[in-house]
């Protein structure tokens, strides 16, 4: 009899139609979802301290799941994804609590004016204060049950985000790279800051990422070591237009009489403070007082653009520049890279010197607004940048958005030059009360190909493959419905990551969400069960960990399934190598050796007249190793 196929071509798998994802009710903790290829094991909610404040990042060590927030931070233990348990709940507000591990060290961002040093709740009031914390905080959290606040290095701009880099030539320090976006802090507030251009203050806190240094024999004594200019000489990046959704707004607000000028290139409606401000002005230059007039509203009318142009002279300080900061950095440390989403630019930076990171790439992309976050795949040949078009607070999923735009870019690396290859974006409308846009993802680690799951706020999680850059495909995914059916709210998932065989989601307003792939068209079990083999004792995906698989009967079965996928061996062939892999994992001691010797020698064999000599040379790599 002639064996069969058992493995559905990528090209071939097909995709939920409609997609259930569309027209989803809302609601707070009982919106309507739609899943796809992942099974939810767990949904849990914040404690009431952390109720109504948005949950950030995540960063995960041993079995425990470190969640920001805007008050703080919790610790969950995950060792029963099904049920986790809340270990701390502290209470240190500061927007927006990026947060990372190393060893028993964790670091927390604090960028917002409200932070404290005392990790107090009343905020800061005053311009400038020694109370205020802008900065990286750090606890000791040798017993993760109690965190212990032991130090905090401020800068000049706060943090925004961080990276932590462990140096695999250095086991004495880490170093964070930190990303703050916030305007400089006064001198009076912290000695040193000034918002000046470089070449008129080469102190300038612009312009400049901070490396702190983190003694790890004792990490109270971090400090800034370097200011690396990693933007110099960058030029202001193309952008594109508004889309057909907010030209559409805009002409229906020109109509009802709403006040519409020109803002940096392109017509924006005018808010109610911006208004009053510019009426305010009307009536100072006649000599007025008390409110604005008719009149006066006819003065703005017929004098807009031009006062808005002063207004703005003052903002456009930049010209034609380029970024003077980035948001997010993703530091590769086994290939000696980092890929820097800095606003205007995606940057691919040279760190094999910690303290001294080089530009050696930039790009820039009209369709992209805001580049926010990176992710190599896993040897290193090919970088995802996201674009947070629209601060990640507007709805940009809707059918009639570009889907270029608010989307990934996919870039391969070829001796250090970024090329592109194509976008990715959610490939479901999402309506006018859901803020959508790409966020935080990782890889999944499935043997030999390229798999990132990641976030889209209020357009839920998905997973697509992107092994071929060229042709990224959508594999899995989770959608809640809008928070509310009346108004836009943010929520949504922050960053979802995959750890240890989990993938766990922030999200923003309804908690932690815990899920598991399942299989499919798109995922064999048996390549589930080799990525599971995969462990990490911590991960922050802004640390981004090379992951290497061990020799298992799962990895041999997942790289057959690989080949059948594929039709990279006859189906004849495939049949012969799966009985033997399964009579060889039933037996032990010489029969296994034996059957396992055998069938990698009869792959070698086969190599050289196979369209993929290379997997199957791996293949009988495994093999052989499991003799042992």
């Amino acid at each position: 009899m002639t064996a069969s196929y058992s493995v559905t071509p990528l090209s071939a798998a097909t995709h939920p139609s409609p997609d259930p994802r569309v027209g989803l009710e809302a609601g707070l903790f009982d919106a309507e979802e739609a899943i796809w290829n992942l099974n939810m094991i767990s949904t849990t909610p914040p404690p009431s301290d952390f109720v109504g404040a948005f949950n950030s990042d995540l960063a995960f060590k041993d079995n425990y799941a470190i969640q920001g927030n805007y008050n703080g931070f919790m610790v969950w233990d995950i060792s029963d994804p099904a049920s986790p348990e809340l270990v701390v709940d502290f209470l240190c507000p500061a927007s927006q609590s990026d947060v990372s591990v190393y060893e028993n060290l964790l670091f927390v961002s604090g960028e917002g004016l409200g932070g404290r040093l005392d990790c107090g709740t009343e905020g800061v009031r005053e311009t400038a204060s020694p109370d205020r914390l802008r900065g990286i905080r750090i606890f000791d959290i040798s017993d993760i049950t109690q965190p212990e606040y032991i130090a905090n290095v401020q800068t000049c701009r706060g943090s925004h985000t961080h990276s932590v880099l462990k140096d695999p030539n250095d086991d004495e320090n880490v170093f964070i790279y930190v990303s703050g976006s916030a305007p400089v802090r006064p001198d009076e507030e912290l000695p040193g800051c000034s918002s000046a251009f470089p070449e008129d203050d080469p102190n300038s806190a612009l312009f400049r990422i901070e490396v702190i240094q983190v003694p790890l024999a004792s990490p109270e004594d971090a400090a800034i070591v370097s200011s690396p200019r990693i933007f110099e000489d960058l030029a202001a990046p193309p952008t594109h237009g508004l889309a057909p959704a907010e030209i559409a707004a805009i002409e229906r607000a020109k109509a009802e009489g709403a006040y519409v000028a020109e803002i940096f290139g392109q017509e924006r409606v005018l808010r109610g403070g911006m208004v009053r401000q510019l009426l305010n002005v009307i009536v100072q230059q006649r000599g007025g007082e008390g409110e604005p007039t008719a009149a006066d509203s006819t003065t703005l009318r017929n004098n807009l653009q031009d006062m808005v142009d002063a207004m703005m002279a003052n903002w456009d300080r930049g010209g034609d520049r380029g970024p003077d900061q980035c948001h997010d950095i993703t530091l590769y440390p086994e290939i000696g890279l980092a890929g820097g989403a800095c606003e205007g630019y995606g940057l691919l930076l040279d760190i094999s010197d910690p303290v001294n990171p080089v530009r050696i790439d930039a790009v820039a992309d009209s369709n992209f607004a805001y580049w926010h976050s990176a992710t190599f795949n896993n040897d290193g040949s090919t970088v995802i940048f996201t674009d947070e078009w629209g601060g990640g607070t507007q709805p940009k999923c809707r059918a009639s958005d570009p889907m270029e735009w608010g989307a990934n870019a996919i870039f391969s690396i070829n001796n250090g030059t970024m090329e592109f290859e194509s976008y990715f974006k959610l490939p479901a409308a999402q309506t006018t009360r859901e803020n959508c846009v790409a966020h935080n993802g990782s890889l999944i680690p499935i043997p030999d190909r390229d798999i990132m799951v990641q976030s889209w706020y209020q357009g839920g999680i998905n997973v697509f493959d992107f092994t071929d850059p060229e042709n990224p495909v959508e594999i899995a995914f989770h959608d809640r419905g809008p928070v509310s059916a009346d108004v836009m709210q943010p929520a949504g998932s922050w960053s979802v990551y995959w750890y240890n065989g989990v993938i766990v989601n922030s999200e923003i307003g309804r908690g932690l969400d815990i899920f598991e792939l399942t299989p499919s068209d798109f995922i064999t079990a048996n390549e589930i069960e080799a990525a599971n083999t995969v462990t990490f004792d911590y991960l922050n995906a802004q640390g981004q960990p090379q992951y290497s698989f061990p020799s298992s009967f799962a990895l041999a079965r997942a790289y057959v399934d690989q080949l059948d996928r594929n039709r990279e061996l006859d189906a004849n062939t495939l049949a012969m190598v799966r009985n033997q892999i399964s009579e060889a994992e039933s037996s032990n001691g010489n029969s296994r050796s034996r059957v396992l010797n055998n069938l990698a020698s009869e792959l070698e064999r086969q190599a050289a007249s196979s369209s993929n000599s290379a997997k199957i040379q791996k293949l009988a790599g495994t093999l052989r190793d499991l003799t042992s």
